[in-house]
Formats: structure tokens, C-alpha cells, sequence
């Protein structure tokens, strides 16, 4: 439901575009396995049914759908090294995507942009759509232990230890690159000192920051699209062949 509901919101804020982007969450009973959108798939029409499980080797385990070879190199990349990226978004949004460009940092120009001050990192060079596991290697080494990730000329990518962190993140970092790109646009934005943005990022940069910020976006999406709490048995039970 919490994965559904991000995609939802995804689509509703206009953070999607076409077939590129992914979202993935962890399997909290197999924590090997991961589920992921299925490609071709609208953000704005995925239901718990249209989600895909895969296992670190691309096997599709749940499902019938084609898997997404991108999403399966990034996120099975990070999910592998990061324990606790229990969720990753990754999406073509367009402040995203131009202050991708740039090939640089977020820097402390307002309270919410400290969420991520020295918490993401920038990947340098773009080797076309990602479709090796080198690649994929790439970004999660350069992530590292960060929250989020510019990849330059491709977009942003953030990680949390809940689906809502993960999306909360993702959402903020996008309108953080909004609000740079229109501050350098009308001069130099003054920035805000080391130690105020540091202690900041305690406070909005938080697990539970994140977390918590995503509510009223899940209280929204779910009263205007009831249907994403609606589960069946069919979607309740998960056979592996156990």
C-alpha cells in the first residue's frame, strides 16, 4: 500500500515521465527480494497487483509483467549494499533532471534544503542509459551512506529506511533543485552557515523527519484514490513455494 501510494503521489505531483523511473521496497519477510514496478506501467495506474518481487539475479519471482533491466541494475545495486535502504525511488523529474546537469551539490540556501547537507552525493559523468551491473556498482559506491544521489545528466535517486523516508526524500530533493535553479537564476543566493545547516540537518534530516513529512501526502493521495487500501486475499498471500 505505502509503495502504491508513492507512485500515486509520484504521478499527481508530475515527478514522473513516460516509462523511466522505479521504485523499490525491501521484502520485509525476505529481505533478499525486492518489489519493483513493472515497466511500462503509469505511475498514476499501479496497484499492488501490477507490482513485480525480484530477487538480486533479475529472476521475477511475483509477477508477470517485463522488469525494467535499469531498475533492476540500480536498485538491486543499492539494496545489496545498503542494509538499511529498505526502500529507493528513482524518477525522471524535471528539476531533477536540469540541476542534474550542473553536476553538483545541494547547497544550504534555505531550512529544508539542509535535509540533505553533506547527506548526498554527486555522480560524475553520464555513460548513457544504465544497463550494466558496472554501472549499477557505480552509483551505490558513490552513494555510499548518503540519502540521495544527483546523478549527473540522469537525475536524483534517494534512499530510506521506510518507503515514506524514501519518497519524502526524493520529493524534497527535487523542489531543493527547484529552489537552487531559481535562486542562482536571480543571483548569488546567500548561504546558510556550516554550523546552522549541520545542526538543521539533524533536526529535518531525520529517518523520522523524512518519514513523517510523507503523512500528509499519503493522507491526500488515499482519501482521493481509496482504492489503493484495498486489499484482497489474493494480494495478502505471498507463496514462494516454500
Amino acid at each position: 500500500q505505502r509503495l502504491v501510494a508513492a507512485f500515486r503521489i509520484f504521478a499527481k505531483l508530475g515527478l514522473d515521465e513516460g516509462v523511466g523511473g522505479h521504485l523499490t521496497c525491501r521484502d520485509p519477510e525476505h529481505p533478499e527480494l525486492f518489489w519493483v514496478n513493472p515497466f511500462g506501467r503509469s505511475f498514476a495506474c499501479i496497484t499492488i497487483k501490477d507490482l513485480l518481487l525480484v530477487d538480486h539475479n533479475g529472476t521475477v519471482v511475483v509477477g508477470t509483467s517485463p522488469l525494467n533491466a535499469a531498475a533492476f541494475v540500480i536498485h538491486s545495486k543499492i539494496h545489496g549494499a545498503r542494509e538499511d535502504a529498505i526502500a529507493a525511488c528513482h524518477s525522471h523529474s524535471v528539476y531533477g533532471k536540469a540541476f542534474s546537469t550542473l553536476a553538483k551539490p545541494v547547497l544550504p540556501v534555505t531550512q529544508d534544503a539542509c535535509m540533505f547537507y553533506e547527506d548526498h552525493a554527486v555522480l560524475p559523468g553520464f555513460n548513457g542509459v544504465v544497463a550494466d551491473e558496472a554501472e549499477g556498482d557505480r552509483i551505490a559506491e558513490v552513494l555510499g551512506s548518503c540519502k540521495a544521489i544527483v546523478m549527473q545528466n540522469h537525475g536524483l535517486l534517494t534512499v530510506g529506511k521506510t518507503v515514506d523516508e524514501a519518497a519524502f526524500w526524493f520529493i524534497a530533493l527535487d523542489k531543493a533543485c527547484h529552489v537552487q535553479l531559481l535562486a542562482e537564476a536571480a543571483g548569488t543566493p546567500t548561504l546558510i552557515a556550516h554550523e546552522v545547516a549541520a545542526d538543521s540537518h539533524k533536526t529535518v534530516g531525520s529517518s523520522l523527519s523524512g518519514w513523517f513529512n510523507f503523512q500528509p501526502y499519503y493522507q491526500m493521495i488515499t482519501r482521493e484514490q481509496p482504492d489503493i487500501l484495498k486489499v484482497d486475499d489474493e494480494d495478502a498471500q505471498l507463496n514462494l513455494g516454500e
